[in-house]
C-alpha cells in the first residue's frame, strides 16, 4: 500500500482545498441540478474521472441533456450539442476543408466534434456511416480528415443519449460503437420528495447557469491520472477476471466480456475508489460499477435491465 501512496503523492496537486473537497463540491452541485439521481450521477462523475465516454440511455424529459450540460459545467469545460439526424454526414461532425479564395488554399474548418465535452443526442437517430466517424475520435482522441491526423481537445468526453422506447426510424448502435462506451446508464424517475422539490423549484437550466464551476480542464486531467495510479491488489484482479470468465463461459451468453471490457470495468473501479477518498480499490467498487460497465457489452437489454442482470452475474461468482 505504502507503493501506492507514493506514486499517488507523485501526481500535480489541484489547489488549495484539496481534489477531495472539489470532487465533492462537483458532485453536490450537480446533485441540487438533478434531484433524486444520486446513483447515476456518482457514475457519470466516475465515467468523467475514469477518462471513458458515457452513453444516457432513458426516456425524453428524465435530465439526460441537463446532466451533460452540468459535468461540463462543474468540471469547466467547452461543451457542445449536436442532435443526431438521419440526415446528418460524418462532415457535419468532423469539419471539412474548404476552399477559400482570399489564400487560393483550402483550409481545414473543426467542426462540433473539436470541443471537450460533446453530447450526441439521440445518437441512435444518425447513420451507421455518421455513428463510426465517432469510432476514431472516442478511441484515439483524434480526426483523420484530408490525410492529416488533427489531435482533439484534452480532456476529451462523449456523453451520448438514446431513447430506448422510440425506435421507429434509428440505427441501433452495434457492438463495436457500444464497447466506445464506459458505461452506459439510465436516469430513471425521481422519487416523490425529489419530483415535489423539482415542480417547486426554479427551471433547472436557470440553476445551471448559476453553478461556479469547482474544477477545471488541468485539474481534471490530474484527477484522471491519479485515479489510474489507485492501487488494486492481485486477489482483486482475479476477482475481476473471473467475473469475466463467467461472462464468458459460466453465463449461458452468445458473447462474453472482451479483455478491453475487463479493463474498463478496473479502471471505472479505481475512479469509484477515488471518489471514496481511498487508494485503493475493494470488490464493492468493482460491484458498484458492474451494471454500468458490462451489461451493454453483453448484449443484455437496455439499461433499465442492466443493474438486475449484473446483480445475477455477480451473485454467482464468490467475492475474494
Amino acid at each position: 500500500m505504502h507503493s501506492a501512496h507514493s506514486a499517488l503523492s507523485a501526481v500535480p496537486q489541484p489547489p488549495a482545498g484539496g481534489e477531495a473537497a472539489l470532487l465533492r463540491e462537483a458532485r453536490q452541485a450537480v446533485g441540487q441540478i438533478l434531484l433524486g439521481k444520486e446513483e447515476a450521477v456518482r457514475l457519470a462523475f466516475a465515467c468523467l474521472v475514469a477518462g471513458g465516454h458515457l452513453l444516457i440511455e432513458d426516456l425524453p424529459g428524465m435530465g439526460k441533456t441537463i446532466l451533460a450540460q452540468a459535468l461540463a459545467r462543474v468540471a469547466g469545460l467547452e461543451f457542445r450539442r449536436v442532435q443526431f439526424t438521419s440526415d446528418m454526414l460524418p462532415g457535419d461532425l468532423t469539419g471539412a476543408a474548404i476552399f477559400e479564395r482570399d489564400t487560393g488554399k483550402f483550409v481545414f474548418h473543426p467542426g462540433p466534434l473539436f470541443t471537450q465535452v460533446l453530447l450526441a443526442d439521440e445518437i441512435n437517430r444518425a447513420s451507421p456511416k455518421t455513428q463510426s466517424a465517432l469510432l476514431e475520435a472516442m478511441e484515439e482522441r483524434q480526426v483523420s480528415s484530408e490525410g492529416e491526423s488533427r489531435p482533439l481537445p484534452r480532456p476529451f468526453f462523449v456523453i451520448a443519449t438514446q431513447n430506448p422506447v422510440d425506435q421507429l426510424s434509428t440505427n441501433p448502435l452495434p457492438e463495436a460503437q457500444l464497447d466506445r462506451f464506459l458505461m452506459r446508464v439510465p436516469l430513471g424517475y425521481p422519487d416523490m420528495a425529489a419530483e415535489l422539490e423539482i415542480l417547486r423549484g426554479e427551471d433547472r437550466r436557470v440553476l445551471l447557469e448559476q453553478i461556479a464551476p469547482p474544477l477545471e480542464a488541468a485539474m481534471l486531467i490530474a484527477l484522471q491520472a491519479r485515479a489510474r495510479r489507485i492501487h488494486a491488489a492481485e486477489a482483486l484482479l482475479a476477482y475481476i477476471r473471473a467475473l469475466a470468465e463467467h461472462t464468458r463461459h459460466g453465463a449461458g451468453l452468445a458473447y462474453g466480456l472482451s479483455p478491453r471490457g475487463a479493463q474498463a470495468l478496473l479502471a471505472a473501479a479505481r475512479a469509484w475508489a477515488l471518489l471514496d477518498e481511498r487508494d485503493h480499490v475493494l470488490p464493492a467498487d468493482v460491484q458498484a460499477v458492474f451494471p454500468a460497465v458490462a451489461v451493454h457489452r453483453l448484449g443484455l437489454g437496455d439499461a433499465r435491465a442492466a443493474a438486475a442482470a449484473g446483480r445475477e452475474l455477480l451473485a454467482a461468482v464468490p467475492l475474494p
